[in-house]
């Protein structure tokens, strides 16, 4: 093992019923063969049976070399060291979760690797001392970073293999985990042809702004008439969305007591976050295949 290469997880194999991201390497008569991106690339197999719910027309169109996926194990080998995955097994509720979890060991080895070769340590080494203890304590050593920023600590009791390589780690993590504001936006149509419609409408996108908190400013702006959007921006995403819906609702709820409408185009969701669009590029590509599926379903 190089000594920049580790697994992100204590556990050398994964449990059965665990779901994991996958990169597919080859496709062969029995399946497709695929490396365990959490597991140090150890080699796994989606049995051919077990790539789609369906019937299998054509395997191109459901799994594809060079592709990240997510699978579920089946079996585990750890003599002969053969694992067994299923693709057609996993939920969207497992993509996103497995999505969200792959990520942030990204993150986190990215982390432990940038001192490991700074400080020329077996990147093993930093997992054993900082990653997994922290990992066994917070769930994922990721949060434990995001709550480093503001709490250090949480590194009282690690065993670091010398005060430098915790300096290092601290800094970095402030450097690369300190959250950036992120943009939330929602598009809406508000209209009113009462007599005082104007000013209704002037009146329910101020109610909006009004909803603002000291961290988070909502601003409603015209786009085209009877096209708003109203934004903020928030350093958490969910919190960012809560308060636009919150917005919304204020806005709906005076347009209406004065004889007008509020018809919501497009939800609050953040317009400029890279993760959400890998996410819903998986999930889409989940429907897709279920549509597939189904098309194939109905020929039949």
């Amino acid at each position: 093992m190089s000594s920049s290469n580790c697994r992100f997880y204590e556990n050398k194999y994964p449990e059965v019923d665990e779901v994991v991201m996958v990169n597919v390497q080859e496709i062969a008569e029995m399946g497709a063969y695929v490396k365990l991106l959490e597991y140090d690339n150890i080699e796994g197999m989606v049995l051919l049976s077990e790539l789609s719910r369906r019937r299998i027309r054509s395997i191109q169109k459901l799994i594809r070399v060079g592709k990240n996926e997510v699978a579920v194990v089946l079996r585990v080998d750890k003599e002969k060291g053969y694992i067994d995955l299923s693709k057609r097994r996993v939920s969207a509720e497992d993509i996103v979760k497995c999505d969200e979890r792959y990520n942030k060991s990204k993150a986190v080895h990215s982390i432990l690797r940038h001192c490991a070769e700074k400080f020329n340590i077996s990147l093993e080494t930093l997992y054993e001392t900082i990653g997994w203890p922290l990992s066994r304590k917070f769930g994922h050593a990721y949060d434990a970073f995001k709550i480093s920023i503001t709490d250090p600590t949480i590194f009282d009791d690690i065993q670091a293999p010398n005060p430098e390589v915790l300096n290092e780690l601290k800094l970095y993590i402030s450097r690369r985990l300190t959250p950036q504001a992120i943009n939330i936006r929602a598009d809406v149509e508000v209209s009113c042809f009462s007599y005082e419609g104007i000013d209704a409408i002037k009146e329910a996108l101020k109610a909006a702004e009004a909803v603002s908190t000291p961290q988070m400013q909502v601003k409603a702006k015209l786009v085209a008439a009877p096209l708003y959007f109203i934004s903020v921006q928030a350093l958490d995403k969910n919190q960012g969305i809560k308060l636009l819906e919150t917005a919304i609702e204020k806005v709906t709820e005076i347009i209406e007591s004065k004889g007008g409408v509020c018809k919501v185009n497009m939800a609050p969701k953040a317009v400029t976050a890279t993760e959400d669009a890998e996410l819903e590029r998986l999930l889409e590509r989940k429907e897709a295949e279920d549509r597939e599926s189904s098309d194939e379903e109905d020929d039949e």
